[in-house]
């Protein structure tokens, strides 16, 4: 079992930054893959980007590529995703999420995750 827990949202204007940050408890050591997904009411979840433990594969949606960057600090269990010039289609609510799996590389989907954080909103105003 493992318990996530996101912090580092908030309200910015456009061009602006945020960090957020996901902290793991429990049996962190397990964890294969970190990634970060937004929710806004009446779309449906988006992965925005996704860490792979071994090797550090990083993988992001194209909305986000080059905008994005998702870093891990292994010794405090700690994924963060710093966000660069954020837009108000950002706007949403972000979760962390994780999985001891390993399913196939890439921008993987919410499926793919058994382990989900409470969320945190970033809101981004124009």
């Amino acid at each position: 079992q493992v318990q996530l827990v996101e912090s580092g949202g908030g309200s910015v204007q456009a061009g602006g930054s945020l960090r957020l940050s996901c902290v793991a408890f429990g049996y962190t050591y397990s964890i294969n893959v970190v990634g970060w997904f937004r929710l806004v009411p009446g779309k449906e979840r988006e992965g925005v980007a996704t860490l792979w433990r071994f090797g550090g594969a990083t993988y992001y949606s194209d909305s986000v590529k080059g905008r994005f960057t998702i870093s891990r600090d292994s010794a405090n269990d700690t994924v963060y995703l710093q966000m660069n010039s954020l837009k108000p289609e950002d706007t949403a609510m972000y979760y962390c999420a994780a999985t001891y799996r390993r399913p196939s590389p890439g921008l993987n989907p919410a499926a793919d995750f058994g382990y989900w954080g409470q969320g945190t909103q970033v809101t981004v105003s124009s």
